[in-house]
């Protein structure tokens, strides 16, 4: 069995998959060793291998209880065996998020060129085509843009997309609402339609926190594929020899 774990900027997600097929996953606010202990608990005697990807500095402790029962562990880099090429001038600079995403979108769909839209804390636009990532764009998400009204403000009150609202906004809270999810939604939109008019028949995945709220507000057809990055998390570390 491989464990994977996942550290994203507001939170821990972790998943052990049997093979291809994910048997359980978890998803931690307060990431500590004995939360992670005790998630790994049942499975302790049954992991084989496990990966990595953080998007900031990996606890300790991580790595430290990983390898004290687990044969094989790797670390998601720039510099894994992934079955891509990365065309992009920094590649030490791309987060393990979006290598992981990729991968997955690679082994969902091999060959094909593809847009990944991950709606986290931040948004980020990504383009496979075949075999090489081509690069892409990255754009404050939906709560980074309601926090940023706020904070650098005198007045405005802290938004957030769970508001209802109409548009144009009635009030000072509905205004900032529809513009920052409006916003939103027409900047993906026409990402969309941009990469469909320049390469027929590309494939849209889109996944990342924010992307059960989008994905009924985009007026394209998009692949919704909330799991894409432990997918491509599991097969990078099929595809790395243990």
């Amino acid at each position: 069995m491989n464990l994977i774990i996942d550290i994203g900027n507001n939170c821990t997600k972790m998943a052990i998959f049997d093979g291809e097929r994910k048997a359980v996953s978890f998803r931690i606010r307060q990431f500590s060793w004995e939360r992670m202990q005790k998630m790994c608990e049942p499975f302790e005697k049954k992991l084989d291998k496990a990966i990595v990807s953080s998007v900031r500095d990996i606890p300790e402790f991580v790595i430290d209880l990983l390898t004290h029962g687990i044969p094989y562990v790797h670390t998601l880099s720039y510099k894994s065996d992934l079955p891509f090429k990365i065309e992009y001038e920094t590649p030490e600079t791309l987060g393990p998020d979006r290598i992981a995403a990729l991968a997955g979108a690679f082994y969902h769909f091999p060959g094909k060129k593809m847009l990944i839209i991950d709606a986290g804390t931040a948004v980020t636009f990504d383009f496979l085509s075949g075999k090489t990532f081509k690069g892409g764009n990255i754009s404050p998400g939906l709560s980074m843009r309601f926090k940023a009204l706020h904070r650098f403000t005198g007045k405005l009150p802290l938004g957030s997309s769970t508001i209802k609202y109409s548009s144009p906004g009635k009030n000072t809270m509905e205004a900032i609402t529809a513009g920052v999810v409006n916003g939103l939604i027409y900047e993906i939109n026409e990402y969309i339609r941009t990469f469909e008019k320049k390469y027929p028949g590309i494939k849209v995945i889109l996944t990342g926190g924010d992307s059960g709220y989008l994905r009924e507000r985009i007026d394209h057809k998009v692949e919704y594929m909330p799991d894409i990055v432990f997918e491509g998390l599991n097969y990078i570390l099929e595809h790395n020899p243990g």
